[in-house]
Formats: structure tokens, sequence, C-alpha cells
């Protein structure tokens, strides 16, 4: 239940450590050139630096979203706190590709442990009004943290190292685990639960080969069959055994199914935009890694702006309509930005553009967090929060990877950007739909 208290110690400690796992998700976007420098990486084992993280993060989140059901959030919480601190102190620490990789892999299994724990807390301490206000500031969190990520990356690559933004999560962990210890309550999760084991095993192994069969660099097609055999497997277990790691049943719910492909479509553009657009500054306008951060303050602050105001407008207009707003927004700025040219500039080509994209953001994230945790239990919070964190990590992924692969089949690279960011554009267009067709009549029912 949600206490009155003259500062929200719970709601710091969930928005704190989930602004963390964003932090380390996208610093490395304006950090790659000082960090190949340094250790010296080619293209090809720089590329892992990134993808190691994103495949331990999207292979363990159902497993890290369960175990804080079956095993006690606090408990679990903590957990997630130590291995995402220390994988930041090895990150940090680095001399060369295995030690890099490696510690990356390690620091994403906390992420997995955090993201849909943090959620699951927020769940059970808030009801209500409380609770939407909640949702909004997390929700805000999620286009935020990788907003200001960039500028942070950025600023640490051009003035100290890019050292910093790891070995800066290791007081911040501890401070977080202080403050779990003395705010958090302790509880014992479901006494009668138990891990399904083959659900965890399937899962961890399909979405492990699911995400490799996208970042990897070869064998991508055997992962991606053993990915399909795996989740077939997964899915048929879930339906089978009596305590599932993602019970189907949250699935049965029109507005949740809304939420998860339509965050899967919409972060899957933002991801692009978000690694594309860095390089374009540096490359065609001249701009050093710290300005190519700076540059993104159009969007980062408008969304901020914006992010604060949602948990008023929904009260206001509802959290579909804000949504549809949003997602209408931010396809109008990606397809704005379509049209840049060197000619153009960056004010008009890429600033204007993403103040719009900044607001619809600001608009679409938390209405997206609450539709994928609507209308379930407390039994439920852990995997809900799970899925919804599964489909931003896929999402980003897949997007990812559409875009980089668009951009990469011209030669040009302000033509590839062009290219890229209209199948963006695309993206954002069918997650409208979604959420007109799914979202909307699931929420009025």
């Amino acid at each position: 239940m949600t206490k009155n208290k003259r500062f929200d110690w719970i709601l710091l400690i969930i928005l704190f450590s989930y602004f963390m796992i964003l932090l380390d998700n996208s610093i490395i976007f304006t950090g790659t050139v000082k960090i190949a420098q340094d250790l010296q990486l080619n293209q090809q084992t720089l590329s892992w630096v990134s993808s190691a993280y994103s495949l331990t993060f999207g292979g363990f989140l159902l497993l890290g979203g369960r175990a804080g059901d079956l095993f006690g959030r606090r408990r679990v919480f903590e957990i997630g706190l130590v291995i995402f601190g220390l994988g930041s102190l090895i990150v940090g620490l680095a001399i060369n590709a295995p030690m890099i990789i490696a510690a990356r892999a390690f620091q994403g299994i906390g992420s997995a442990i955090l993201a849909p724990t943090t959620l699951a807390i927020l769940m059970d301490t808030y009801e209500g009004v409380a609770r939407v206000k909640a949702i909004a500031y997390y929700g805000a969190m999620a286009g935020i943290g990788a907003s200001v990520s960039l500028v942070i990356g950025g600023i640490f690559a051009s003035l100290l190292t890019w050292r910093v933004g790891f070995f800066i999560n290791v007081p911040i962990s501890i401070w977080m685990c202080y403050l779990a210890v003395r705010h958090l309550k302790a509880d014992q999760g479901q006494a009668d639960g138990k891990l399904d084991w083959l659900g965890t095993i399937t899962s961890l192994v399909g979405m492990s080969a699911l995400v490799y069969s996208i970042v990897g660099t070869w064998a991508k097609l055997p992962a991606l069959f053993l990915a399909i055999v795996m989740l077939g497997t997964f899915i048929f277990q879930e339906y089978r055994t009596t305590q599932p790691i993602m019970p189907l049943r949250l699935f049965a719910d029109r507005e949740r199914v809304g939420a998860y492909i339509g965050r899967f479509l919409y972060l899957g553009a933002m991801l692009g935009f978000w690694f594309i657009t860095p390089q374009l500054m540096q490359n065609q306008l001249g701009f050093s890694a710290l300005m190519a951060g700076i540059a993104f303050f159009p969007l980062t602050i408008l969304n901020f702006i914006v992010a604060l105001q949602v948990a008023r407008l929904t009260a206001k207009w509802g959290n579909g309509w804000l949504l549809v707003l949003g997602v209408g927004l931010t396809l109008i700025g990606m397809f704005w930005m379509s049209f840049f040219t060197p000619a153009i500039g960056y004010w008009l080509g890429i600033a204007l553009p993403m103040a719009v994209i900044g607001v619809g953001q600001g608009l679409a994230l938390s209405p997206f967090t609450a539709a994928g945790v609507a209308h379930t239990h407390g039994a439920d919070a852990g995997a809900a929060s799970g899925v919804v964190n599964v489909m931003h990590q896929l999402g980003g992924s897949v997007g990812l990877a559409i875009l980089v692969a668009v951009q990469n089949l011209s030669h040009n690279q302000v033509l590839g950007f062009r290219h890229a960011i209209l199948t963006g554009s695309g993206l954002l267009v069918i997650a409208l739909l979604v959420t007109i067709l799914l979202i909307l009549p699931g929420e009025r029912r």
C-alpha cells in the first residue's frame, strides 16, 4: 500500500535503479570511438561490447521477473544491484576485448533482474492515483534515461574518459542497496511457489538465441532456428504447467497485448534513431562526441518537461488517447527528419524534428508501460513487468538491426540515414495502428 511520506524514498530507488540500466544501455553509443581506441578493438569486436549486454539482458529478463515473484522482490532486487555494480566496475577496469565483453554480459544479467523487479515493486507499493503517477514517472524515465545517456556519454568520452560512465554505477549501486535495506519492506515471495525449470531454461536459451540471431555476427540462421524451437517449447510448457514463469493469461487481455506489440515497434524505431543519428552528426556535420550528445537537448529537455505532465494528462484524456497523441507526434517528427540533408543543416533538419519527437516520446512511453501492466494481479506483477521489458529490449534490438541494415544498403551515408529514418517511421505507423485497434478498445472494456 502507498504510504504518505514527506519524501518518497521507494520511488527514488525505483527510478534511480532504472536510470542506471538505461544509462549503460545507451552510453555506449557516444563512447564507442574512444573505447575502440583505448582497447584497440576493430568494428566487429566493438559491436560485441553492446551485443553482449543485449544478449544477457534479453535472455534473463523473464527469469528476473519471475524470480522476484517467487523469492521476494527486495532480496532479488539487492542481488541484481550487486551483479550490476560489480559488472560496471569490471567494465571500467577492462584492459582488453574479452574482459570488457564478459563484463558487459555479466552486467546485462544484473539489468535483467533489476528492470522487471523495479516495476513489480512499483506495482506492489502504489495504488490508484499514486500508481498512475508512479508509472508515469517510470515510463518517462525510459525515454529521458535513454536520451540523457547520449549526452552524458558524449561528455564523459570527450572531457574525461568513457570509463567514468561505468565507475559511477558502483557508488550508486551501493547507495541503492543501503536505501533498499532501509526503505523496502522484506517480502518472502510465494511460500509455495516453485521455479519452472523447463520454462526457465527454454526461455533463457530461446531469448538469448533470438537476440543473437539479430545482433550476432555468424551462425545467425542456426541461432534463429534454435530460438524458434526453444521458444515453441517454452510456450507449450507455459501452457501445461501450473506455475509458469510467464503466465499465458497475460496475453488474454487486449490492452496488454496491444501494449506489448506497440512497445516493441516503438522502441524498434527509437533505438535505431538513437544509434544512427549521433553518427550522422559526427560524420556529416563535423560534431564532436560531446556536441553530438548536446545536440540531443531539444529532444531531452522537451521529453523531460512533457513527461512530468503525463499523470495529469492521463487523468484528463485517458491513457489510450494520450498514447495515440504521443505515437502520432513521434511519427510526425521521425518522418520530418527523413528529409534531412547537410544543406538543410542541424536546426531545421534535426533539432526541430527532434523537438517534436521529444514531446511524442514524453507522452508515449508512460502510457505504454501502464497498458503493459494493466489489469494484472499481484502474483503476476513480476511476470507482466518482465514481458514489458522483454518487448522493450527485443524491440530495440530488432529495430536497431533493421534500421542499420537499411542504412547500409546505400553507399551514401545521408541517403542511407534518410531511408533508415523512413523505415523507423513505418514501424511507428504500425505502432499507431496497434494503439488505435487494440489498446483503445481494450482500455474501454
